[in-house]
């Protein structure tokens, strides 16, 4: 604060609330009460409303209870909760002579501008670390379609919303993620009931598989051969290394091809750009499971990660095979038939 405003500022280096901010927007990125509405909002709206009680209310003790009473009711109205709001409130009020002499200024000048500091300190922290914040809804394919599954079965998201504004009461996490955490619950109890067949019983142990040197164009070659969509890449010890869809290949080809040029300049843009090879398209980032791996712990991989195609791989680590979601649904239906039959 000295550093923005100069050593003469009479104004408070830090906050105390700030403590308690700094844990939810540190500790919790994922609570709805660390968004940054919610700590700006939040701390912003209790302060006026703390100064302004503390100017109109002779008596400390009334005035610091209509205070964090009327502070709440703002946080609500506006949807930006922030517990150590509350707190902030209590400060304008009992904060004494230097907090009572800024007046309004408390608003902006201490709590606006710390308020702001410890956002962006968040922001870079959660950022270099890694983490989701702010938390936002993760946008994916699988939303639609897990809406639709749970239409036949268990709960649709607007079941959850539903049973929410029923209880009237704010849970410390976002709809989002209590909607993903519920349907997680699903497929491992789903799950928890299918433990017989290995990823080894369906696997497609006749794969074909390539290496980095590999030119797309001998791997586009192969997809449409075998009539795949993925080719799974190997070094020398047969050690999975990446993986090559058709999707990989297709840009790169059109690009080597020159689509839409005359016929001369795509002969001579052929003749001067190498061929590019399968190590420089591939996908380095490859989900692999173990062949002795029961099948129901694929039903989240494949429905959680957008995974189409896994390789299987055996006691050393060596490529043994690889299942697709029509194989996995084919040894799910065999389960669930064996399981019928020995019921009836």
């Amino acid at each position: 604060m000295h550093v923005l405003l100069g050593p003469a500022a009479n104004i408070p280096l830090l906050v105390a609330p700030m403590g308690a901010s700094a844990v939810l927007l540190f500790a919790v990125p994922a609570s709805p009460l660390a968004q940054p509405w919610s700590i700006i909002g939040g701390n912003i709206v209790s302060a006026t409303v703390g100064v302004a009680c503390a100017s109109w209310i002779a008596d400390p003790v009334g005035a610091a209870a209509l205070a964090v009473s009327l502070a709440i009711c703002a946080m609500f109205a506006l949807r930006c909760v922030h517990p150590p709001s509350g707190a902030v409130a209590l400060t304008a009020v009992l904060g004494g002579p230097a907090v009572h002499a800024l007046g309004y200024r408390f608003v902006a000048e201490p709590i606006a501008i710390q308020s702001v500091v410890l956002l962006c300190a968040a922001i870079l922290y959660h950022a270099a670390t890694g983490h989701r914040y702010p938390h936002v809804a993760q946008s994916s394919g699988k939303g639609a379609g897990a809406s639709a599954a749970g239409s036949s079965e268990g709960f649709t998201r607007a079941d959850l919303e539903a049973v929410l504004n029923r209880r009237g009461e704010l849970l410390d996490i976002d709809t989002d993620d209590l909607e993903s955490l519920l349907r997680d619950v699903q497929l491992q109890a789903y799950a928890r009931t299918f433990n017989e067949l290995t990823c080894a019983d369906i696997m497609s142990r006749s794969l074909v598989a390539v290496s980095a040197n590999t030119r797309a164009s001998a791997a586009w070659s192969l997809l449409k051969q075998r009539r795949i969509k993925a080719l799974p890449v190997t070094d020398e010890r047969q050690h999975v290394i990446g993986i090559v869809t058709r999707a990989d290949l297709v840009d790169k080809r059109a690009l080597s091809k020159g689509t839409g040029l005359p016929p001369m300049q795509r002969w001579f843009r052929r003749s001067i750009t190498p061929a590019p090879l399968v190590g420089a398209l591939m996908n380095v980032d490859v989900h692999t499971v173990d062949a002795a791996t029961p099948i129901v712990e694929l039903v989240p991989v494949f429905a959680n990660y957008g995974h189409h195609h896994i390789p299987v791989l055996d006691s050393n680590q060596r490529l043994a095979g690889m299942i697709t979601q029509a194989d996995l649904i084919a040894g799910l239906y065999r389960q669930a038939y064996a399981k019928q039959r020995r019921a009836a």
